[in-house]
Protein backbone atom coordinates (compact mmCIF):
# COMPACT_ATOMS: atom_id res chain seq x y z
CA UNK A 1 0.00 0.00 0.00
CA UNK A 2 1.41 3.57 -1.13
CA UNK A 3 1.58 6.07 1.47
CA UNK A 4 -0.78 8.36 0.26
CA UNK A 5 -3.17 4.87 -0.20
CA UNK A 6 -2.76 4.51 3.93
CA UNK A 7 -3.01 8.25 4.57
CA UNK A 8 -6.64 7.36 2.86
CA UNK A 9 -7.64 4.58 4.69
CA UNK A 10 -6.73 6.22 7.87
CA UNK A 11 -8.45 9.20 7.30
CA UNK A 12 -11.66 7.02 6.15
CA UNK A 13 -11.33 4.97 8.98
CA UNK A 14 -10.99 7.22 11.00
CA UNK A 15 -14.09 9.76 10.14
CA UNK A 16 -16.43 6.56 9.88
CA UNK A 17 -15.39 6.12 13.82
CA UNK A 18 -15.67 9.54 15.36
CA UNK A 19 -18.26 11.82 12.45
CA UNK A 20 -22.10 11.13 12.50
CA UNK A 21 -23.78 9.22 10.04
CA UNK A 22 -25.53 12.29 8.57
CA UNK A 23 -22.07 14.10 8.24
CA UNK A 24 -20.50 11.53 6.60
CA UNK A 25 -23.55 11.37 4.24
CA UNK A 26 -23.37 14.94 3.52
CA UNK A 27 -19.51 14.58 3.00
CA UNK A 28 -20.24 11.83 0.44
CA UNK A 29 -22.82 14.17 -1.39
CA UNK A 30 -20.15 17.33 -2.09
CA UNK A 31 -17.77 14.67 -3.19
CA UNK A 32 -20.05 13.68 -5.65
CA UNK A 33 -21.27 16.76 -6.30
CA UNK A 34 -17.93 18.43 -7.00
CA UNK A 35 -16.01 15.18 -8.01
CA UNK A 36 -13.67 15.38 -5.30
CA UNK A 37 -13.03 11.42 -4.52
CA UNK A 38 -9.26 10.70 -4.49
CA UNK A 39 -9.53 8.53 -8.15
CA UNK A 40 -12.18 10.82 -9.88
CA UNK A 41 -15.62 8.74 -11.33
CA UNK A 42 -14.95 8.07 -15.21
CA UNK A 43 -11.30 8.54 -14.60
CA UNK A 44 -9.81 4.88 -13.79
CA UNK A 45 -7.79 2.97 -16.22
CA UNK A 46 -8.66 -0.63 -15.82
CA UNK A 47 -5.62 -1.49 -18.62
CA UNK A 48 -4.94 -5.84 -18.82
CA UNK A 49 -8.30 -6.44 -16.62
CA UNK A 50 -10.74 -4.83 -19.10
CA UNK A 51 -12.14 -8.37 -19.79
CA UNK A 52 -14.36 -10.85 -19.39
CA UNK A 53 -12.28 -13.50 -19.18
CA UNK A 54 -9.73 -14.08 -16.94
CA UNK A 55 -6.27 -13.66 -17.85
CA UNK A 56 -5.57 -17.61 -16.59
CA UNK A 57 -8.37 -19.57 -16.35
CA UNK A 58 -6.42 -22.15 -14.05
CA UNK A 59 -5.44 -19.82 -11.09
CA UNK A 60 -2.49 -18.95 -13.04
CA UNK A 61 -0.97 -22.27 -12.83
CA UNK A 62 0.35 -21.76 -16.45
CA UNK A 63 2.50 -18.83 -14.99
CA UNK A 64 3.97 -19.50 -12.41
CA UNK A 65 4.00 -22.62 -10.42
CA UNK A 66 3.43 -20.45 -7.18
CA UNK A 67 0.11 -18.88 -7.53
CA UNK A 68 -1.36 -16.16 -5.06
CA UNK A 69 -3.24 -18.57 -2.83
CA UNK A 70 -0.35 -21.04 -2.86
CA UNK A 71 1.76 -18.08 -1.80
CA UNK A 72 -0.34 -17.30 1.14
CA UNK A 73 -1.16 -21.13 2.32
CA UNK A 74 3.29 -21.79 2.42
CA UNK A 75 3.49 -18.24 3.93
CA UNK A 76 1.00 -19.53 6.76
CA UNK A 77 2.37 -23.34 7.04
CA UNK A 78 5.80 -21.60 7.07
CA UNK A 79 4.88 -19.55 10.40
CA UNK A 80 3.74 -22.90 11.57
CA UNK A 81 6.51 -25.14 11.18
CA UNK A 82 7.03 -26.26 14.58
CA UNK A 83 3.41 -28.28 15.03
CA UNK A 84 4.05 -29.99 11.81
CA UNK A 85 5.86 -33.14 14.06
CA UNK A 86 5.39 -35.94 15.44
CA UNK A 87 2.32 -38.26 13.42
CA UNK A 88 1.14 -36.11 10.65
CA UNK A 89 -1.80 -36.30 8.70
CA UNK A 90 -2.45 -34.26 5.05
CA UNK A 91 -4.86 -34.30 2.44
CA UNK A 92 -4.29 -35.64 -0.77
CA UNK A 93 -0.49 -36.01 -0.48
CA UNK A 94 2.75 -35.24 1.45
CA UNK A 95 3.68 -32.18 -0.18
CA UNK A 96 3.56 -29.83 2.56
CA UNK A 97 4.26 -32.41 5.70
CA UNK A 98 7.99 -32.92 3.17
CA UNK A 99 7.90 -29.05 2.77
CA UNK A 100 7.39 -27.52 6.36
CA UNK A 101 7.92 -30.47 8.67
CA UNK A 102 10.00 -30.57 12.00
CA UNK A 103 10.22 -33.78 13.83
CA UNK A 104 7.67 -35.42 11.54
CA UNK A 105 8.12 -39.25 12.92
CA UNK A 106 4.88 -40.87 10.81
CA UNK A 107 3.71 -39.05 7.44
CA UNK A 108 0.12 -40.04 6.92
CA UNK A 109 -2.41 -39.25 3.27
CA UNK A 110 -5.97 -39.42 3.27
CA UNK A 111 -7.76 -39.70 0.43
CA UNK A 112 -11.54 -39.75 -0.48
CA UNK A 113 -11.79 -42.37 -2.96
CA UNK A 114 -9.29 -45.46 -3.78
CA UNK A 115 -6.41 -45.41 -6.45
CA UNK A 116 -4.16 -42.82 -4.71
CA UNK A 117 -0.73 -43.79 -4.61
CA UNK A 118 0.03 -41.70 -2.01
CA UNK A 119 -2.68 -42.76 0.55
CA UNK A 120 -2.38 -44.44 3.80
CA UNK A 121 -6.06 -43.82 4.78
CA UNK A 122 -8.90 -43.70 2.41
CA UNK A 123 -12.00 -42.25 4.25
CA UNK A 124 -14.68 -39.93 3.95
CA UNK A 125 -13.96 -37.08 6.76
CA UNK A 126 -17.77 -36.74 7.65
CA UNK A 127 -17.91 -40.27 8.74
CA UNK A 128 -14.69 -42.11 9.21
CA UNK A 129 -15.03 -44.64 12.75
CA UNK A 130 -11.99 -46.85 11.66
CA UNK A 131 -9.56 -44.04 11.90
CA UNK A 132 -9.39 -44.47 15.64
CA UNK A 133 -9.58 -41.63 18.62
CA UNK A 134 -6.33 -39.33 19.02
CA UNK A 135 -4.47 -40.64 16.36
CA UNK A 136 -2.42 -37.34 14.61
CA UNK A 137 -0.19 -34.88 16.49
CA UNK A 138 -1.16 -32.63 13.52
CA UNK A 139 -3.69 -32.64 10.44
CA UNK A 140 -2.75 -30.08 7.68
CA UNK A 141 -6.35 -29.81 5.69
CA UNK A 142 -5.45 -27.18 3.01
CA UNK A 143 -8.39 -26.23 0.29
CA UNK A 144 -10.43 -28.59 1.10
CA UNK A 145 -12.98 -28.10 3.12
CA UNK A 146 -14.65 -25.69 1.05
CA UNK A 147 -15.40 -29.44 -1.19
CA UNK A 148 -17.02 -31.52 1.47
CA UNK A 149 -21.14 -30.51 2.38
CA UNK A 150 -21.55 -31.53 5.29
CA UNK A 151 -18.62 -29.62 7.17
CA UNK A 152 -19.16 -29.20 10.27
CA UNK A 153 -19.37 -33.46 10.29
CA UNK A 154 -15.79 -32.98 9.03
CA UNK A 155 -14.46 -30.59 11.48
CA UNK A 156 -15.74 -33.37 14.46
CA UNK A 157 -13.91 -35.96 12.31
CA UNK A 158 -11.02 -33.84 13.00
CA UNK A 159 -10.91 -32.81 16.39
CA UNK A 160 -11.73 -36.34 17.19
CA UNK A 161 -8.63 -38.22 15.21
CA UNK A 162 -6.14 -35.80 16.62
CA UNK A 163 -4.01 -36.01 19.70
CA UNK A 164 -4.67 -34.19 23.05
CA UNK A 165 -2.31 -31.09 22.36
CA UNK A 166 -2.61 -31.83 18.12
CA UNK A 167 -3.09 -29.03 15.99
CA UNK A 168 -5.37 -28.82 13.21
CA UNK A 169 -3.94 -26.30 10.30
CA UNK A 170 -6.56 -25.47 7.60
CA UNK A 171 -6.98 -22.83 5.09
CA UNK A 172 -10.07 -22.48 2.90
CA UNK A 173 -11.53 -20.29 0.22
CA UNK A 174 -13.16 -17.06 0.71
CA UNK A 175 -12.68 -14.60 -1.74
CA UNK A 176 -11.69 -16.52 -4.89
CA UNK A 177 -13.31 -17.95 -7.89
CA UNK A 178 -14.95 -21.48 -8.23
CA UNK A 179 -12.62 -24.09 -8.47
CA UNK A 180 -14.46 -26.82 -9.83
CA UNK A 181 -16.22 -27.22 -13.14
CA UNK A 182 -19.83 -28.38 -13.24
CA UNK A 183 -19.98 -31.57 -15.67
CA UNK A 184 -16.16 -31.41 -15.85
CA UNK A 185 -14.56 -32.10 -12.55
CA UNK A 186 -15.78 -35.15 -10.48
CA UNK A 187 -15.98 -33.17 -7.28
CA UNK A 188 -17.72 -30.36 -5.95
CA UNK A 189 -17.19 -26.96 -4.37
CA UNK A 190 -20.23 -26.15 -2.10
CA UNK A 191 -18.94 -23.39 0.52
CA UNK A 192 -16.43 -20.38 0.85
CA UNK A 193 -16.23 -18.91 4.36
CA UNK A 194 -15.31 -16.20 6.19
CA UNK A 195 -13.85 -15.74 9.09
CA UNK A 196 -17.40 -15.55 11.46
CA UNK A 197 -18.07 -19.02 9.74
CA UNK A 198 -14.83 -20.51 10.29
CA UNK A 199 -14.90 -19.21 13.68
CA UNK A 200 -18.24 -20.77 14.28
CA UNK A 201 -17.61 -24.33 13.02
CA UNK A 202 -14.61 -24.80 14.85
CA UNK A 203 -15.41 -23.26 17.99
CA UNK A 204 -18.45 -25.91 17.81
CA UNK A 205 -15.51 -28.66 18.55
CA UNK A 206 -12.64 -26.68 19.85
CA UNK A 207 -12.32 -24.54 23.07
CA UNK A 208 -12.69 -20.85 21.72
CA UNK A 209 -9.25 -19.67 23.41
CA UNK A 210 -7.69 -22.63 21.03
CA UNK A 211 -8.70 -21.38 17.89
CA UNK A 212 -7.21 -18.93 15.71
CA UNK A 213 -8.57 -17.55 12.87
CA UNK A 214 -6.86 -15.40 10.24
CA UNK A 215 -7.40 -13.92 6.59
CA UNK A 216 -4.88 -12.80 3.60
CA UNK A 217 -5.78 -10.48 1.00
CA UNK A 218 -6.10 -7.37 0.48
CA UNK A 219 -8.70 -6.08 -2.77
CA UNK A 220 -5.86 -5.31 -5.58
CA UNK A 221 -4.57 -9.32 -4.99
CA UNK A 222 -8.00 -11.00 -4.73
CA UNK A 223 -8.82 -8.80 -8.40
CA UNK A 224 -5.65 -10.81 -9.08
CA UNK A 225 -6.24 -13.50 -8.02
CA UNK A 226 -9.58 -14.11 -9.88
CA UNK A 227 -7.67 -13.15 -13.04
CA UNK A 228 -5.07 -15.59 -12.30
CA UNK A 229 -2.12 -13.75 -11.86
CA UNK A 230 0.81 -15.25 -10.38
CA UNK A 231 2.11 -14.42 -6.59
CA UNK A 232 5.79 -13.26 -8.91
CA UNK A 233 3.69 -10.92 -10.92
CA UNK A 234 3.25 -8.62 -8.01
CA UNK A 235 5.24 -6.89 -5.83
CA UNK A 236 6.18 -8.10 -1.99
CA UNK A 237 4.55 -4.97 -0.11
CA UNK A 238 1.16 -6.20 -2.25
CA UNK A 239 0.91 -9.48 -1.32
CA UNK A 240 1.73 -8.53 2.70
CA UNK A 241 -0.83 -6.00 2.63
CA UNK A 242 -4.11 -7.70 4.33
CA UNK A 243 -7.41 -5.75 4.42
CA UNK A 244 -9.95 -7.90 6.95
CA UNK A 245 -12.33 -6.55 4.30
CA UNK A 246 -11.25 -8.61 1.74
CA UNK A 247 -10.66 -12.15 2.82
CA UNK A 248 -8.95 -14.40 0.25
CA UNK A 249 -8.79 -17.17 2.04
CA UNK A 250 -9.03 -18.23 5.86
CA UNK A 251 -6.65 -19.44 8.18
CA UNK A 252 -7.25 -21.75 11.00
CA UNK A 253 -5.04 -23.27 13.83
CA UNK A 254 -6.59 -25.45 15.98
CA UNK A 255 -5.37 -27.14 18.80
CA UNK A 256 -7.18 -29.80 20.55
CA UNK A 257 -7.04 -29.49 24.51
CA UNK A 258 -4.14 -30.84 26.50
Amino acid sequence: MTPAARLEKLTRDAATRLLPQNLRNWIRTQQRRYRLQSVPVGSVNFGGLRRLSPISAIFGKDRDLLTIERYYIEQFLAQNTADIKGRVLEMGDATYIRKFGSGVTREEVMSYVEGNPEATIVADLTDAPHIPDNSFDCIIITQTLQMIFEVDKAIATLARILKPGGVVLCTSHGMTRVARREGVDDWGEYWHFTTQSKRRLFHAHFPRENVQVSTVGNVFTCICNLHGLAASEIDQTELDTHDPNYEMLVLVRAVKPA
